[in-house]
């Protein structure tokens, strides 16, 4: 990416990232961490419905269909939509961490226009870790995953503690999903915030 910024660029100190021993095995589903997530829940009639899979080491691969509810000109995905797209997928990525991670900044590139109809094939990457600072890349995809690059980002997630979401969360939401009775649903609803 041209005129990177500096606040997008590991120190030195940063280490590589280790993929947590028990995260999701490579090709695995990662589903929806929250049924209402724009991104990827499936009670969002709108929403991206965007489907994340761990790859091998820290990496993901996820894909859209842009619909028609998600133009922005005519006929073309809205930018918004897109970045919203690369955000979930970087965000997918804290679940092979197994960390409870937050955007602090994403920098997107918008490189050729995306029709409605098409797939976008994305796939993210942890770049590198340095305390609660977690750096990432990701590069979305028309016409297949070697298809040529319609959007491409790099982010900044900061590792919070549930009492990120409980303490500024809206309390109706918070206290419906810790009422689920489904434990690994409950779980998941605060497991990533992409």
């Amino acid at each position: 990416m041209s005129g990177r910024n500096t606040a997008l660029t590991p120190p030195d100190d940063a280490t590589a990232p280790v993929r947590h021993p028990d995260a999701p095995a490579p090709g695995e589903l990662l589903g929806a961490h929250y049924a209402h997530c724009f991104g990827c829940g499936e009670g969002q009639p709108h929403g991206l419905h965007l489907e994340a899979r761990a790859g091998d080491g820290v990496s993901v691969t996820a894909e859209f269909t842009v619909r028609p509810a998600h133009q922005g000109a005519p006929g073309l995905a809205h930018g918004g939509v897109l970045a919203t797209a690369l955000d979930e997928t970087l965000g997918s990525l804290n679940w092979l961490l197994r960390v409870i991670a937050v955007t602090g900044r994403l920098e997107t590139d918008f490189v050729r226009p995306v029709p409605v109809d098409t797939v976008l094939h994305l796939e993210a990457r942890v770049t590198a870790v340095a305390g609660r600072k977690i750096y990432s890349t990701a590069v979305g995809r028309i016409g297949g995953p070697d298809g040529p690059v319609a959007v491409r980002a790099d982010a900044l997630f900061i590792e919070v503690k549930v009492d990120h979401f409980i303490d500024n969360g809206r309390a109706e939401e918070i206290q419906a999903a810790m009422a689920d009775p489904d434990q690994v649903r409950r779980a998941r609803a605060f497991e990533v915030n992409p």
